[in-house]
This record gives structure tokens, C-alpha cells and sequence, in this order.
């Protein structure tokens, strides 16, 4: 849309990041429970190459890494765990990597209780 393109008509990187932003955190929220603090703790995003067209990016965290976060936090509290994806074009080319940090959390984690 006319409104997300910057002032040599591409994508506005603010607009490309945004559309990546919550979805790792929503993800693990979903998986994890109401027994677990779920946060955004840092991002960064490489633009590869510019893009005037349609774009799309995956956000996927499989059982087996979610098993293993819930046991990692479970055992330790609280952990940061890092997710990476792509922002590509219509022909699949990367035009952006975005890494995200995502904090969680055991509400119920009480120290020295084993």
C-alpha cells in the first residue's frame, strides 16, 4: 500500500519488521499456557534487498523445540531463546532477515525447590 513504501517507493523497513513482530511471542503464549511470562526481549532485522512487491515471511516453532523450552524454564525459571525467519519476494528471494529474542518465563518456578 501506498503508505508503507518509503521515499524511493520500496517497502518501508519499519513496515517489513512490524509485520514480523509478534508472532514468535503469540506462538509460544498459545503453547505454553497461563503458567508462563511471555515477552519480546530484543529484535534485529538485515534488509538484503529492496521490494516494491508482495512479501511474505513463515513464523514456525516446532513441538520438539517448545518441549524444550518448557523443560529448559521449567528446570531454570526463566531463559531468552532466539528465532530467526525471512521476509521474501513473490520469486522466494530473501529481501530481509529478522532475529528475534523472546523472553519466558515460569510463573510457578520457585528456587532451591528440589
Amino acid at each position: 500500500r501506498w503508505y508503507n513504501k518509503n521515499a524511493v517507493g520500496t517497502h518501508y523497513g519499519g513496515s517489513l519488521y512490524s509485520m514480523c513482530d509478534p508472532f514468535y511471542m503469540f506462538i509460544l503464549m498459545e503453547n505454553l499456557g497461563k503458567d508462563y511470562i511471555v515477552w519480546d526481549k530484543a529484535a534485529s532485522i538485515n534488509f538484503v534487498k529492496a521490494e516494491k512487491k508482495t512479501v511474505t515471511a513463515t513464523f514456525e516453532i516446532s513441538k520438539e523445540k517448545i518441549a524444550e523450552i518448557k523443560t529448559f524454564v521449567d528446570t531454570n525459571g526463566k531463559g531468552n531463546f532466539t528465532f530467526n525467519t525471512t521476509i521474501n519476494n513473490e520469486n522466494g528471494d530473501v529481501i530481509a532477515e529478522v532475529e528475534k529474542v523472546v523472553y519466558v518465563r515460569n510463573k510457578r518456578f520457585v528456587a532451591n525447590s528440589r
